[in-house]
């Protein structure tokens, strides 16, 4: 079982374009999160800006409290709606590695499996034993493998439903705790 040159070679430049691959998509995500904070920062800015003009304009203290009224509740729709984005952002990274993993982990196994059935062609006569054991080693491994990959995935869609009916819910209390207030600044 000895490696030669080229099979080492071979091994390296793929494991060189699998770290490629993924300080690609690192950065495509990095990438992502700086345009979404720009358009935030460029949003909340010009925001800002128009709420200090009004704010000049108040006169008395009825009208501060309606202005700050008037504010908080598109504030914190736009935290909500930058945090669905961050979460989806991260989401879509986290599936882009695993599925690399996956991948990866398959040409692995493909590897793996090559290297056991040119062994067991050549293991010397009686060690049909250690040869059953590799086998159902590897197997093992595979299964574990399959089966936390399928438990990781499953935690992933109960925090993604989780994180939904959360959002739905505090919106919905947003809402409906908005709506008093702005009938009672429209009273005034």
């Amino acid at each position: 079982m000895n490696l030669t040159p080229e099979q080492i070679a071979a091994a390296q430049k793929a494991n060189l374009e699998t770290l490629s691959g993924l300080t690609n998509q690192a950065f495509k995500s990095i990438e992502k999160l700086v345009e979404l904070n720009m358009h935030i920062a460029k949003q909340s800015l010009g925001e800002s800006m128009s709420s200090a003009k009004k704010a000049l304009e108040i006169k008395d203290v009825q009208q501060l409290l309606a202005h700050q009224a008037e504010a908080v509740q598109p504030m914190a729709e736009k935290i909500m709606a930058y945090s669905r984005h961050l979460y989806e952002l991260a989401h879509e990274t986290q599936a882009s590695f695993t599925k690399s993993a996956e991948q990866e982990f398959q040409a692995g196994q493909k590897k793996i499996a090559a290297l056991v059935e040119d062994w067991t062609k050549n293991a010397p006569a009686g060690s049909d034993a250690a040869v059953n054991a590799m086998k159902q080693a590897i197997a093992s491994a595979n299964n574990v493998f399959e089966t936390s990959q399928k438990a990781v995935k499953h935690a992933v869609e109960l925090a993604e439903t989780n994180l939904s009916n959360a959002s739905s819910t505090v919106e919905k209390t947003m809402k409906s705790a908005s709506k008093p207030a702005s009938k009672a600044s429209k009273k005034k």
